[in-house]
Formats: C-alpha cells, structure tokens, sequence
C-alpha cells in the first residue's frame, strides 16, 4: 500500500512539528531542572534529522531543487559536526 503524496506530507509536517516539540521539551526541561539530556547534546543530531525531512518534503512537494540539496547540505553537516562533537579519541 503506498500513501498518495499529499498524505505522506501532512504525516512528515506532523513529524516536523513533533520533532521541534521534542527539542523545545528536552531544552526547557534541562534549563528548569538540570535534569535530562543537554541541549548541546542533543540538539545537533535533531537538527539534522530536521534537515533531512526538510529535504524530503521540499522534494516531495515539487519546490526548487536548491532547497532540496540545502536541505541535504545542512543535515550532512550537522551530522559531521555532531560526529566531530561526540568521536572520542583513545
């Protein structure tokens, strides 16, 4: 079963939004109680994966090119400079 183009936008705008929920939660939570996940530490890899399903709606929806590779662009360096952030060396 495959769901029509319209429909896969609207589940990936829903997941858009829940995803910036999460990292607005996770940060308010960590600035109020010094308790959870750090911003730093998490913020990087969800704006990564906010890049990539920025790309993918923008080729899903028929926008320009240019905004597709941005997308793809941004959340590859984000994901490299998360990598850079965590890689531990010996």
């Amino acid at each position: 079963m495959t769901l029509p183009a319209d429909a896969l936008m609207l589940l990936l705008d829903g997941i858009l939004v829940l995803t910036v929920l999460e990292a607005v939660v996770l940060t308010l939570h960590h600035q109020r109680t010094g308790a959870g996940v750090a911003p730093m530490d998490v913020l990087p890899n969800l704006s990564s994966g906010l890049c990539l399903m920025l790309a993918l709606r923008s080729a899903l929806a028929g926008w320009p090119w240019p905004l597709t590779l941005g997308g793809l662009a941004a959340s590859g360096l984000l994901h490299a400079w998360d990598l850079r952030r965590r890689w531990h060396r010996p």
